[in-house]
This record gives structure tokens, C-alpha cells and sequence, in this order.
């Protein structure tokens, strides 16, 4: 299992774009598929404080449920990619 949970909805552009990120960067990932519906997706909203998705979760860096695929896309670049330090 890794250390990298991605909440995703199939379909999802925003979800697509993350996806993208973390196969870029190599990156092992389990998918969490939420459903379609807002008020089911206890789950996501337990991790992040809302329903709307991509999430990741991030334990090896203490990231709990990062919502939002620019703020994601740009964590992973810095945390992983050429802007690691």
C-alpha cells in the first residue's frame, strides 16, 4: 500500500490532472473512487472537511487531505519533483 491516497471521481478533469502529476513524477498511488453523488461521499469530507474532489492524502509528509488539483499538482512538483529540495 502506499503512502499516497488520491480521492478521485472517474471522468474528473480535475482528478485527471493530479493522476497526470503523480504518473509523471513516478509516484506510487492508491485511488479512492467517491461517489458521484455529494452527499454520499462521507469519506472525503471526513479527510478533507469538504466533498469535492481531487483529494490526497499524504502520510510519509503529514498531508491529511489536500483538496484543490493546482494547489496538489504544485505540492507534488516541490515535494517530489525538480523543485524538491
Amino acid at each position: 500500500m502506499s503512502n499516497i491516497v488520491l480521492y478521485d471521481l472517474p471522468g474528473c478533469p480535475f482528478c485527471a490532472k493530479v493522476k497526470n502529476k503523480l504518473d509523471e513524477l513516478g509516484l506510487d498511488y492508491d485511488v479512492i473512487e467517491v461517489p458521484r453523488s455529494h452527499a454520499q461521499r462521507t469519506e472525503v469530507e471526513e479527510v478533507s472537511g469538504q466533498t469535492g474532489v481531487p483529494v490526497i492524502v499524504d502520510e510519509d509528509h503529514g498531508v491529511e487531505g489536500m483538496p484543490e488539483s493546482s494547489d496538489i499538482v504544485e505540492y507534488l512538483e516541490e515535494t517530489y519533483g525538480n523543485g524538491a529540495a
